[in-house]
């Protein structure tokens, strides 16, 4: 009799045990989901180099505020507005990257809310599962399954049987809740990336607009400094100043990375260092009438003019020795090659190459500008032979060139 009792009982002791085989799929759900916290943080880390580059272009600007109001500084003033240039274009390459890494990181958040969607619609699908289950075998309530037990010993196995049968439904609605508010922080996380992505959106157009302002300010100096005698003067200086300096910088670094420089093979010949069809000259090596100044001087390179933002190639392989800015020179690279030979490209827009770096002919190291002491866009290539500067042109025979002047164009 007592055997014929406890029957039904196992039948709702088998339903608990069906119920615990869906135990690894509610375990699975409480597995934390991935937070983005890589992309984040580059995010992060990005915004602190903005807040650097704040600093420093601030910095900058008060340097220039203290000279604007003297009129005998313009080369001052023009070389401080280059330099707040060089950090603006900086800013606008760090937003630039912000907000590629916003595009992964609304990718992450986009994948993470589809996979607790999906997860709570599995918890979901379970629970209604233990539901169905429980009506099919008849609704039993915990306290009758307690008030049925015959004895002191069939209580407490029927206790803990409901204690157990408690704390899996218990787990399911734990799962849901937590699963809900996982779904309701991934979708506030993806708006505000969204929101942040379109604040970097418009602080790069701000940038941008900051960028325009200050070159047009750059062209207004360079026409005030051609028409004043004493700025002459002092233009004709920095530029002996300036390649003196540029001689000893290339020597000092040559030395510093002769191994390396040693082991980069160079190549017989010299590439032309601009995209095909900008080959006419507007200032050839030697003597000439200096384009700022207006006195005559020693040109120690060539001029290749080119829109703005033109690429500029490597004309050999070798290692980048300088990489900087200065008022004459303007943004400039050199490249040291193992054949005794280097090469500088200047009054770069913007440098591609760093100290140290090794580049391959051909390898885009900058972008043509009119930065230092230049009045317009164009490539200004020197080439040294064992320190010694050389006419670039006797190094391209192959090649066809033109020289322009007065508006005439001639083939040299």
């Amino acid at each position: 009799m007592k055997l014929k009792q406890r029957i039904p009982w196992r039948r709702i002791l088998s339903v608990f045990l069906v119920l615990v085989l869906f135990v690894p799929l509610l375990g699975e759900t409480l597995t934390p989901l991935p937070a983005s916290a890589v992309t984040q943080q580059a995010i992060d880390n990005l915004k602190k180099n903005a807040e650097s580059l704040n600093k420093q272009k601030k910095e900058l600007a008060n340097q220039l505020s203290a000279i604007r109001s003297d009129k005998s500084k313009a080369l001052e003033q023009k070389a401080l507005l280059e330099q707040q240039i060089n950090v603006i274009e900086t800013e606008i390459d760090n937003i630039n990257e912000q907000i590629s890494t916003y595009d992964n990181l609304i990718e992450e958040k986009e994948a993470e809310l589809a996979d607790a969607e999906e997860k709570e619609a599995e918890q979901y699908e379970l629970f209604c599962q233990r539901i169905r289950y429980m009506e099919e075998q008849g609704e039993v309530s915990y306290w009758s399954i307690l008030f049925s037990s015959n004895d002191f010993s069939d209580l407490l196995d029927n206790f803990m049987m409901a204690e157990e049968i408690i704390e899996f439904d218990n787990r399911i609605m734990e799962a849901l809740i937590a699963l809900q508010e996982q779904i309701t922080a991934d979708k506030a996380a993806l708006e505000q990336a969204r929101s942040e992505q379109e604040q970097a959106r418009q602080e790069q157009q701000a940038k941008k607009d900051e960028l325009k302002a200050q070159q047009a300010e750059v062209d207004v100096l360079v026409s005030e400094i051609r028409s004043k005698e004493s700025e002459l003067e002092k233009a004709h200086q920095s530029l002996r100043a300036a390649a003196a300096a540029v001689d000893a910088e290339i020597k000092k670094m040559e030395q510093q990375l002769a191994p390396q420089i040693s082991n980069v093979v160079s190549e017989s010949g010299f590439r032309w260092p601009l995209p095909s069809g900008y080959n006419t000259l507007s200032s050839l090596f030697g003597g000439r009438i200096h384009p700022v100044t207006g006195r005559p001087n020693n040109h120690t390179g060539i001029d290749i003019p080119a829109p703005g933002g033109t690429s500029i190639y490597a004309a050999k392989s070798g290692v980048v020795t300088t990489s900087k800015y200065n008022s004459s020179y303007g943004n400039y690279v050199v490249i040291s090659h193992s054949d005794g030979t280097s090469t500088l490209y200047a009054h770069m827009s913007r440098r591609n190459a760093t100290v140290g770096q090794t580049v391959k002919q051909g390898a885009v190291i900058g972008y043509v500008g009119t930065t230092g002491s230049s009045t317009g866009n164009h490539l200004h290539l020197e080439i040294r032979v064992n320190g010694a500067r050389k006419d670039p042109v006797n190094f391209f025979s192959g090649m066809t060139l033109y020289a322009s002047s007065g508006g005439v164009k001639k083939r040299l």
